[in-house]
C-alpha cells in the first residue's frame, strides 16, 4: 500500500542554463506524476500487488491519471472529490537536476479515514513525505504509518524534498514518522532531517539511522547508495545510466528496494535493485516506468 499524491507532471527538459526573463528551448511532456503514484506504478511494474491511496478531482486530469495507474496494474483506492482540481506540477529538468513548481490541488484533501480500510492485509505501507509536510494531510500519513506498525506490516517513508523538510523541521518530521521502520532520503534531505546546513559534510547513513531509530537508505545519486541500521553500513555503486531526466528517480529507487526486500532480499541486494531501477528512471523523460 502506498499513500500520497497523484498529480499531472508537465516536464520541461532543457539543455544548459535557463534564460531567466527570456526564452529557453525545451522538450515538454505531459504525464502522470506524484511521488506516491510513481512509487506505486514502479512497484506494479516489478510485479508487486500494490494499492494506492490518494485523492483526485472529478476533472479530466483525474480521470486520466486513474486510467494510467490502473493500466499499469495499480489498484486505486483513490477518492474522487466533486469540484476539486487534480494536483499538477511543472518540472524544470536540466538533465542532472530538476526544480518543481507544485499545485497540490485535491491531494490536500486526503484524510485519515481514507487510509484505515486499506491497511488490513498489507505487508508494507509506504508513505510519501509530501503527505506529512501539509498540516491538512499529515494526520493521514501518521495514521497510515501507525496502522501499519499496529498490524505488523513494514512501514516505510520517503523524506521527499529538502526545502519542505527545512520548513517543517527535521525533528518534527522524525517525530511524525516514529512508527516507520525504513526511511529513504538523499543527502540534502538527510541534512535537513538532522538540522545540518546544506554546505556541511555528508551526515552519514549511520548517524541518520541512529537518529531515526530504524533502517535508513541514503541515496547519493551518481555516487550510489548506502544502507544502515545504526550499527552496520552497506554501500553500493550507482547503476550505469545516461541521465536524461531525474524526475521520479527516487521513487523508482524506493520501489526497486522495497520490492526486493518484500521478496526476501538482504539490504545489499535490495540496494542494487534500487540502483538498477533508479537508473531506468533517469534514462527517460517522466517519472513512470
Amino acid at each position: 500500500m502506498v499513500v500520497g499524491d497523484v498529480v499531472t507532471d508537465v516536464v520541461a527538459v532543457h539543455a544548459g542554463e535557463l534564460a531567466v526573463g527570456s526564452d529557453t528551448d525545451a522538450r515538454i511532456t505531459v504525464t502522470g506524476g506524484g511521488s506516491a503514484a510513481n512509487t506505486a506504478a514502479w512497484l506494479a511494474n516489478l510485479g508487486v500487488d500494490v494499492t494506492l491511496v490518494g485523492v483526485v478531482g472529478d476533472d479530466d486530469a483525474g480521470a486520466a491519471r486513474l486510467a494510467e495507474l490502473r493500466t499499469a496494474g495499480v489498484r486505486c483506492a483513490v477518492r474522487v472529490v466533486p469540484g476539486a482540481t487534480t494536483g499538477s506540477i511543472v518540472v524544470l529538468s536540466g538533465g542532472g537536476d530538476r526544480t518543481m513548481l507544485a499545485d497540490r490541488g485535491a491531494n490536500a484533501l486526503l484524510r485519515a479515514d481514507d487510509v484505515g480500510p486499506v491497511v488490513t492485509g498489507a505487508a508494507l505501507v509506504h508513505v510519501s513525505g509530501y503527505t506529512l509536510f501539509d498540516p491538512a494531510t499529515r494526520p493521514a500519513g501518521i495514521a497510515a504509518l501507525g496502522a501499519a506498525a499496529a498490524a505488523g506490516a513494514t512501514a516505510s517513508v520517503d523524506a521527499a524534498s529538502a526545502a519542505p523538510l527545512r520548513a517543517v523541521g527535521g525533528s518534527a518530521f522524525l517525530e511524525w514518522t516514529r512508527a516507520a521502520h525504513v526511511l529513504f532520503a538523499n543527502v540534502d534531505e538527510a541534512r535537513a532531517l538532522l538540522g545540518v546546513p546544506p554546505p556541511a559534510p555528508d551526515p552519514g547513513a549511520r548517524h541518520l539511522a541512529a537518529t531515526f531509530g530504524g533502517e535508513v537508505v541514503l541515496k547519493h545519486g551518481a555516487a550510489g547508495a548506502v544502507w544502515s541500521d545504526g550499527a552496520d553500513v552497506i554501500a553500493v555503486p550507482a547503476a550505469p545510466a545516461e541521465a536524461v531526466d531525474p524526475t521520479g528517480a527516487g521513487d523508482a529507487f524506493a520501489a526497486g528496494y522495497l520490492a526486493a526486500r518484500l521478496a526476501g532480499a538482504r539490504p545489499a541486494e535490495a540496494l542494487q535493485a534500487g540502483a538498477k531501477h533508479g537508473a531506468r528512471a533517469v534514462s527517460r523523460v517522466g517519472a513512470r516506468p
